[in-house]
């Protein structure tokens, strides 16, 4: 089922069943959340992340669901393991339907004390590995697929934290989702859409002082990893189908506040 004229009931248009997914960063927190909720939806999943040891426990939230998982260890600052990652999908699936690109880092250095060398590396994860991904996923996606970049608020804000590269590299990877969109979505029929998160409980949100957050958040609270994985659904599946070059803010209020 995909696009104009599809049957089914509204939440058909939800499930990916028999799709394959990939989500970067998969190895801990939001990454996690997303893998399994492609699971859940009915995609088999490629996890991939640096840290190998942990895409296990990923691995088995997936197979819990009833569907398959093949796990990948790569570094996706380097150009051939984003393109060893789509070829791993397609050897073992022979397909992918949606890339989840969700790998990143974070700087909290003041600017005037920000080494070049550690601004790059930000850039190097955070948005030119997306572009890698995207592309090599591009390759071999067919029409009806799904590009979901995960971004951040801090592409549109700031807090009292230092954050310099990753705030570029965050609203750089907003520019290239819409310009791949562009690109990609009449052309090759794939959308190209970025979801942009406010703060949830992660490894890169866990120094941060929690109550200074929930008093700028209108919700009051952070939010729960499952309400990301559901927007993340949306944006992959049909029941986003008429939805490209978007940026959907899951933030509890925090810009408006």
């Amino acid at each position: 089922m995909s696009g104009e004229g599809s049957g089914g009931s509204v939440m058909d248009r939800f499930r990916l069943d028999d799709k394959v997914a990939l989500v970067t960063g998969a190895s801990s927190g939001l990454g996690v959340a997303f893998a399994r909720a492609c699971a859940q939806a009915g995609a088999d999943v490629v996890v991939a992340a640096r840290r190998a040891d942990r895409l296990e426990g990923t691995v088995a939230l997936v197979k819990a669901t009833g569907r398959e998982a093949l796990a990948v260890s790569a570094d996706v600052s380097a150009e051939s393991d984003c393109h060893e990652i789509v070829e791993a999908a397609v050897e073992r699936f022979g397909r992918l339907d949606v890339l989840v690109n969700n790998a990143g880092i974070a700087d909290y250095v003041p600017a005037s004390r920000l080494e070049t060398e550690e601004f790059r590396r930000v850039l190097d994860v955070n948005l030119t590995a997306c572009f890698w991904t995207c592309q090599a996923a591009a390759s071999v996606m067919a029409p009806g697929s799904s590009i979901v970049n995960v971004a951040s608020i801090m592409a549109h804000t700031t807090l009292d934290l230092p954050s310099t590269a990753y705030s570029a590299s965050k609203a750089g990877l907003l520019g290239l989702t819409r310009s791949l969109a562009r690109q990609w979505s009449g052309r090759k029929g794939i959308r190209v859409n970025a979801l942009v998160p406010g703060f949830f409980p992660s490894e890169m949100t866990g120094h941060m002082p929690r109550e200074l957050l929930e008093r700028r958040l209108v919700m009051g609270r952070l939010g729960d990893p499952e309400e990301l994985a559901a927007a993340v659904i949306f944006l992959a599946s049909d029941a986003g189908g008429y939805v490209t070059g978007a940026e959907l803010v899951v933030d509890g209020g925090f810009l408006v506040a």
